[in-house]
């Protein structure tokens, strides 16, 4: 028997990002990822997140299922907003979360505390049929702690303190999805996704 379920591809191979997105979205959808569809995505040329989530949702989109992407990582105000859309490849391909984090340490092995200003940013594109449905952005702002702290989370997330002096992998994962870059830029998205999905199943009423 089939799946009622509304369905949703995350477009996404990263195990922990698709676990933030199961979190952060509806509970009735059903989540497929890359795998499940046998997409792959594009390089990520974009000068920008936004940029390269486009990329990433018009071409995931292409498999048929209403589509959510995104693209994120980390700014840091004194290496010139470094790394940027790199992020995930700070420290050269493949990426590799903990050399990621060693690279940004050594960059920064000169820069006092108070100019290790940082932010964390996250654009959402929804997508179906090769167009684009709807935008958002989210940012979380904090500064780069001088040692990794913490047991949760991934990528920078030990390294990026917040306002209450934890860092992003201190927290518990309610706790991130409530202060994250991305839990508000899909908040952000949400209605958008809302009537996309009551717009499919009009769709899918009208063709039975």
């Amino acid at each position: 028997m089939s799946d009622p379920r509304p369905a949703l591809l995350v477009a996404t191979s990263n195990r922990h990002k698709l676990a933030e997105f199961a979190r952060l979205l509806p509970p009735g959808l059903r989540l497929v990822d890359l795998g499940d569809v046998g997409v792959s995505l594009p390089e990520e040329t974009g000068e920008t997140f936004a940029e390269n989530a486009r990329l990433k949702a018009l071409a995931a989109s292409t498999a048929g299922y209403l589509t959510i992407a995104d693209d994120s990582g980390l700014e840091v105000a004194t290496l010139a907003g470094a790394p940027g859309v790199r992020s995930a490849r700070y420290a050269g391909e493949p990426g590799d979360d903990a050399r990621n984090r060693t690279a940004l340490l050594a960059a920064l092995r000169d820069t006092p505390p108070e100019a290790r200003q940082a932010r964390f940013v996250c654009a959402v594109v929804l997508a179906r049929d090769g167009q684009i449905l709807a935008e958002s952005e989210g940012t979380c702002f904090g500064r780069i702690a001088p040692d990794p702290r913490g047991q949760h989370g991934f990528g920078y997330d030990p390294l990026f303190l917040l306002p209450d002096s934890r860092t992003v992998a201190e927290l518990s994962p309610a706790e991130k999805d409530r202060v994250s870059h991305r839990g508000q830029a899909v908040r952000a998205i949400m209605p958008a996704l809302e009537a996309a999905l009551r717009d499919e199943a009009r769709t899918h009423e009208r063709g039975r």
